[in-house]
């Protein structure tokens, strides 16, 4: 009999990890950093469900942090097993992982020289850039569509899942002639967003179901309005001699607006203007967006082979150098910045909003969601005293959030994709969410037919 555990992104939407106990030995769905309150965090973070050396295999459904951000832990304490994903997301951590190991080392230092009154109280990385580096031989990139059998007669199977490059659906059956089978879904994407493929449909009945949940209670606006949107915005702003600043998240929300400032452009309702993306993990991170063109949309596809590129080149200075960036500042003619972080919480965007803000024919666009208690989240709610760096900055530039960039799943979407299955289904489980969504998306599978639907706590366990 296998059992299901529940570790990471059990009633709550960081740091995945689901562990499928089976009679050769667990293999885990994910292995995602829990991202949170700093010793909280750690401690979750330094500590596994059982020791990594037992773990057969991992099954990674995407690249995203709260996903894979803790595999090169995983391996750091022991794991020597492979890390089974698609082509695209093992292209996509080797960038992210060793970002991650670079934040993880900077984080330390800072607590180390001005947090740490005694040396007891001194911190080691939770993993380094050499950490990651050691966990790429461990990745074994694959297809989609493509049977993976794995040891003890199990087999995965990784299908589109629409949320960013390179993200699936897996799909694990065990057990001989008359398999049980078990759907995760990692984090669904939407349909009709930019360069992806839509996500698969019909998905293949299953007798279990592991569901996120992340915004089961709301629907998006439309993600065909945001471009025209987005041109607007800067027609406008360029009238009026500004700048448009965009704090964007590094991979998949950058892309996603290079694609279309550059499509703009090529349909001329945008003159060309200087256009930079300030960020060296967005510069890397479209290096891989560029080499897998076989997960792009048929729109995006066609694109490609009428430009040669679909993210800007020629059009869009990427920035890597920090030099490079300061010069940025000194810039006064009306041009686009885009930089991370999306919640304006670090990186260099805090730069370009500490120049910029103050000046009232400067726009910055707001196309993330921007959590409670973050930078991001004070612009949005019009806060006109901002601090940065420890002063305080008068805001004058116009502020406009653009709503409908979310990669994620709605209320909709999952009525679509789950639906057809959920009468099928021995029983479902949801997580990747708070309490809202996960009462929301326990509506939409029990309307749909689904009689057990479970929402399992860290360390529960499920015979299946």
């Amino acid at each position: 009999m296998a059992e299901l555990e529940f570790h990471g992104a059990a009633r709550t939407v960081t740091g995945s990890m689901h562990l499928l106990h089976l009679a050769d030995g667990p293999v885990a769905l994910d292995c995602g950093l829990m991202q949170g309150r700093r010793q909280l965090a750690r401690e979750w973070n330094q500590t596994f469900p059982l020791p990594p050396d037992r773990v057969r295999a991992v099954l990674l459904s995407h690249a995203h942090i709260d996903h894979s951000g803790n595999l090169p832990g995983l391996v750091k304490q022991g794991f020597r097993g492979p890390i089974h994903t698609t082509a695209a997301t093992s292209d996509l951590c080797a960038v992210m992982l060793a970002d991650s190991g670079h934040i993880q080392e900077e984080d330390a230092r800072f607590w180390n020289e001005r947090r740490a009154a005694r040396p007891e109280d001194r911190i080691e990385p939770l993993y380094t850039i050499a950490d990651a580096e050691a966990a790429e031989p461990h990745f074994a990139g694959l297809a989609y569509g493509d049977r993976l059998p794995l040891e003890g007669g199990c087999a995965a199977t990784f299908l589109e899942a629409g949320h960013m490059l390179g993200s699936a659906v897996v799909l694990i059956e065990w057990g001989g002639s008359a398999p049980v089978r078990l759907l995760y879904t990692g984090d669904l994407g939407r349909f009709g967003v930019p360069i992806l493929r839509d996500p698969t449909v019909p998905l293949p009945q299953a007798d279990y179901l592991i569901t996120e949940c992340t915004y089961a209670n709301r629907r998006h606006d439309d993600p065909g309005q945001m471009k025209e949107r987005l041109v607007a915005l800067i027609n406008e702003t360029r009238a009026g001699g500004g700048k448009i600043i965009i704090p964007a998240f590094s991979v998949g929300r950058t892309q996603t607006l290079a694609y279309y400032l550059q499509q703009a452009v090529a349909e001329g309702s945008l003159k060309p203007l200087p256009i930079f993306v300030d960020s060296p993990l967005s510069a890397r991170a479209t290096e891989v967006f560029r080499k897998h063109t076989e997960c792009y949309d048929a729109e995006a596809a066609a694109f490609w082979r009428q430009e040669g590129d679909v993210f800007g080149r020629g059009l869009i200075t990427y920035v890597t150098d920090v030099e490079e960036s300061k010069r940025l500042n000194d810039l006064r003619d009306p041009c686009i910045i885009i930089a991370s972080s999306g919640m304006c919480e670090n990186g260099r965007i805090l730069h370009h909003l500490k120049h910029n803000v103050e000046e009232a024919r400067n726009t910055v666009i707001l196309v993330g969601y921007q959590a409670e208690n973050t930078l991001g989240r004070r612009i949005a709610d019009g806060r006109r005293d901002l601090r940065i760096f420890g002063r305080i900055y008068t805001r004058r530039c116009r502020v406009e959030p653009l709503e409908g960039f979310s990669a994620h799943a709605d209320a909709e979407d999952f009525v679509r994709l789950l639906a057809p299955m959920a009468g099928g289904l021995r029983a479902a489980f949801v997580v990747h969410g708070e309490e809202p969504q996960w009462k929301a998306m326990t509506e939409i599978l029990r309307r749909a037919g689904c009689r057990k639907v479970h929402v399992p706590a860290p360390g529960e366990r499920f015979p299946l």
